[in-house]
């Protein structure tokens, strides 16, 4: 079918998942025409899965919200931004300063990775609120990896990621990239590297409960029991050291504690560990072997590593058995890439710097320490219950719904419910909104501009683009960047009325000063024309890596040279960046950090813990990345997504059949659940998909709440996380099952 001759075509950067692909978006006048992977993109090369699709029903969702509503005589009403601020001064400052800092949260959500305004924004309303309330999705996701890459290296975001074009093994540890395309690894069209590389004689193995999509199309897949993967890991480690294949290669002179990680795990042979993952000792040997003896290989590890007690250690550890094999920072290893804009590992001082820390501050009820900047999510419910000095009182949300995504969800929202006020900045009426007292809504994707500010820092190749909007903004509505600078004036005490250009050209100017010292003044007149997080990523993108240093650097790339390139710019392979990268105190590569060698002493009794008889583990799918993509009807079509698969054996047992219902419960919840019967499962492990439980009152996705599914994180303790990161433990859950009317 052609297009309308009078159609136009725009270039998008898809921000609905970490794959960020570069679309084609067809348009006719305010109508979306078609959406197409972009061929000529300089990073996605014209690849495009089914969310960069649904951009157009996001856009056009009747459910998306598009002015403030304000909650009166528990009514949600319509209400003028201006009203919506009268509204938040009124009942916000009065808590603020009659119960200070502590007594407001925030709660930030994965939609704000994609969003700049959002990303670059918030760490202002973050330090004029000055709460140690400050909560994140990092720790229901990836904090154990952040921690772990801090410690090693001096950086919450120097992660490694598999050179995938180069390698010649590739070992996946609880990772799914044939859906995720990539997780802490941002590797559009994985299906179609991986084939290429196993179509030149490179080999892939899975290592993880279920036969995932990943594992079907790998050489090998071994299965491991929930929560064992420290186990396999430090089986591999031990036989690493136990048979001579210790070879870091050139990073030898660059490594501090070597000695003390080998005596670290010395007690753990595979054959002590076998019991425990469900690898047999000559398994892990044998794979031991594989990684060390193939010069380009890669160990990768992602969120079901991440999600369980001891989601530090397994982050660690990868890192660990790269590092000795002689895989890290090498071509087809592990590799660091370098972002040309916002990343600290390109500045300052190359090679050494403070590092990390953590424990900065605890919690008020739980005493957990703070780690980036932020609390365990898990202690959000908690520090709103608890009486108290520092008690929480108000909540500030930004694309965030913990009441489906974070542990005890019930519990969570009960909460909610009795703060004094709750301001969400948020899109969509959805399952923790609905508890709110203002909503202040974004725009939609298309009427916004786009700049990765993290994902070039954890992408399989070195890269530059930008998008502007595909459609204007409504005239009447603030871009995000604006409404949060308003609310940092309004906590400030300052006025909330005034020029917000002004607000941003002071913030920007502090900034700048800070960073370019007597050369300020130069480096703002070279910035003036662009405002908002334009001039954020210009500043950011000539003072980068590959940046003209504002003439300095002839060639150097800037905001007007990105722009100009269409397709983005493609900056190269991965190279090898140490000792550059590393920003210890030490200006090594920890490989022995203090708190992880003691959280090992909790290794032997984990060992000695009997297996349940159903242990229970999420999984993802390429249409449902988060809650709210379940109302976008692309990716709602089709068969049910949120079913329990078991193995049929494990069902038989139960007298359970395909599409019954059944009772899956614990403790401290019970589910109705669909079972979908599937050889692919581990027998004794289920699996059930995070994000659903669309049928709480209140909430306006009309949608999704025609296949409500069952909320997983009801099952799921708010106190169980990694001691470390504070990381929700999500995987590996003891849980039991049987028909719904047993």
């Amino acid at each position: 079918m052609s297009e309308p001759v009078n159609s136009s075509s725009h270039y998008r950067i898809c921000p609905l998942c970490e794959a960020c692909c570069g679309l084609e978006i067809r348009t006719e006048g305010t109508r979306v025409i078609s959406i197409r992977g972009a061929e000529a993109d300089a990073f996605s090369q014209g690849y495009i899965c089914p969310k960069g699709v649904s951009l157009k029903d996001l856009h056009e969702d009747p459910d998306r919200l598009r002015q403030p509503l304000i909650k009166r005589d528990g009514v949600f009403q319509p209400a003028s931004w201006e009203q919506a601020f009268e509204e938040i001064e009124r009942r916000l400052l009065p808590i603020l300063h009659q119960h200070g800092p502590d007594s407001v949260a925030a709660s930030l959500g994965n939609p704000a990775a994609h969003k700049i305004s959002l990303l670059a924004y918030f760490p202002r309303l973050a330090r004029a609120l000055g709460s140690r309330n400050v909560f994140s999705a990092s720790t229901l996701d990836q904090m154990p990896k952040q921690l772990s890459s801090g410690l090693m290296y001096g950086h919450w975001l120097s992660i490694p990621v598999p050179d995938l074009p180069r390698s010649d093994l590739l070992v996946i540890l609880g990772a799914n990239p044939m859906v995720s395309n990539g997780s802490l690894w941002t590797v559009p069209d994985y299906r179609g590297k991986a084939r290429a590389m196993r179509e030149r004689g490179g080999r892939i193995i899975v290592i993880d409960p279920r036969k995932t999509e990943t594992a079907h199309a790998a050489d090998e897949h071994l299965p491991i029991r929930p929560g064992g993967d420290v186990f396999l890991l430090l089986g591999l480690l031990h036989t690493l050291f136990d048979e001579a294949l210790v070879r870091p290669g050139r990073l030898a002179e660059h490594l501090a504690g070597l000695d003390e990680l080998r005596e670290a795990v010395r007690p753990y042979p595979p054959e002590r560990m076998a019991a425990g993952c469900g690898i047999s000792a000559e398994r892990q040997r044998r794979l031991a072997r594989e990684l060390a003896g193939t010069p380009r290989a890669s160990l990768y590890g992602r969120i079901g590593t991440c999600t369980q007690r001891f989601g530090t250690l397994n982050s660690w550890l990868i890192d660990a058995i790269n590092i000795v094999c002689g895989h890290l920072d090498a071509e087809g290893g592990a590799m660091f890439p370098k972002a040309a804009a916002f990343a600290a590992n390109t500045q300052g001082k190359p090679g050494s710097g403070k590092g990390i820390s953590t424990g900065r501050r605890h919690s008020r009820v739980s005493q957990a320490p703070e780690v980036f900047g932020e609390l365990p999510m898990g202690c959000l419910a908690e520090e709103i219950e608890t009486p108290g000095e520092g008690q929480v009182r108000a909540l500030i949300t930004l694309a965030s719904n913990p009441v489906l995504s974070a542990p005890d969800g019930p519990r969570l929202s009960r909460a909610l419910d009795s703060l004094d006020f709750m301001l969400s900045l948020d899109i969509y009426l959805n399952e923790t909104t609905r508890h709110a007292d203002v909503i202040l809504p974004g725009l939609s994707p298309l009427e916004d501009l786009h700049y990765d500010m993290a994902f070039p820092q954890l992408s399989w190749r070195n890269h530059a683009r930008f998008s502007g909007p595909v459609f204007k903004k409504p005239e009447d509505q603030p871009e995000e960047w604006q409404t949060l600078l308003r609310l940092t004036a309004m906590v400030s005490g300052q006025d909330w009325r005034a020029d917000v250009g002004a607000i941003d050209d002071a913030m920007v100017a502090d900034d700048v000063r800070r960073l370019a010292g007597e050369h300020a003044e130069a480096v703002l007149r070279a910035l003036a024309p662009r405002r908002g997080p334009e001039r954020l990523i210009d500043l950011a993108l000539r003072s980068g890596p590959y940046g003209d240093r504002f003439g300095l650097k002839p060639g150097g790339i800037s905001l007007d040279q990105v722009q100009a390139a269409p397709s983005g710019l493609d900056l190269g392979e991965l190279q090898p960046r140490v000792p550059e990268l590393l920003r210890t105190p030490s200006g090594k590569i920890e490989l022995a950090p203090p708190s992880c060698l003691a959280d090992l002493s909790a290794v032997d009794a984990a060992l000695a813990a009997p297996a349940p008889r159903f242990s229970l583990i999420g999984r993802r799918d390429v249409r449902s990345g988060n809650s709210w993509m379940h109302n976008l009807p692309l990716l709602a079509k089709g068969p049910n997504r949120c079913t329990l698969l078991i193995h049929p054996d494990d069902a038989a047992a139960l007298s359970l059949s395909e599409g019954s219902q059944a009772r899956l419960h614990n403790d401290q919840a019970a589910l109705t659940v669909t079972i979908a019967l599937s050889a692919d499962m581990m027998p004794g492990v289920l699996s059930l998909p995070h994000g659903w439980g669309h049928d709480l009152e209140g909430a306006l996705l009309s949608i999704a709440a025609d296949r409500p599914g069952a909320n997983v994180n009801a099952l799921l303790s708010a106190t169980a996380r990694d001691p470390l990161s504070g990381n929700a433990v999500l995987n590996g859950i003891a849980v039991q099952l049987s028909p719904l009317n047993a």
